[in-house]
């Protein structure tokens, strides 16, 4: 990278790249598809974006490291809690999102979906 790593505005932003599952590059090897962040009127880093498939597995990795224990060892409580920070960051949006979210909770679809009903019919009584 052209700018060092250890530059302000590099570490200032490397938490939230690091919490995307994104990576840093220099502005130079930038794609098409790459952010460009530039500070003082200079490109300072890029960032590339992980694809959506790849969002999930680091949003169920990041969830299981805060937590401290696999997702499926959690209780039911905490699990539904997961669902939801799950559905607030559009993790059933993405293809097969709903199988993938049950299997990281070592639960059924099943379950998932009425983990999902339970808290739209508590928003909707709201």
């Amino acid at each position: 990278m052209t700018e060092p790593a250890d530059h302000p505005f590099v570490q200032a932003v490397k938490p939230l790249v690091d919490a995307m599952g994104a990576e840093m590059v220099a502005p130079e090897q930038a794609r098409g598809d790459d952010v460009v962040l530039a500070w003082e009127g200079q490109d300072r880093v890029a960032v590339r974006l992980p694809h959506l498939s790849e969002s999930l597995d680091h949003l169920l990795a990041e969830l299981e490291r805060r937590h401290g224990v696999p997702l499926s060892d959690l209780d039911r409580r905490t699990k539904q809690s997961v669902v939801r920070v799950l559905e607030a960051r559009g993790a059933f949006s993405v293809r097969h999102g709903v199988e993938t979210v049950a299997g990281a909770l070592g639960v059924s679809r099943f379950t998932v979906y009425n983990y999902l009903n339970r808290d739209n019919a508590a928003k909707g009584a709201d």
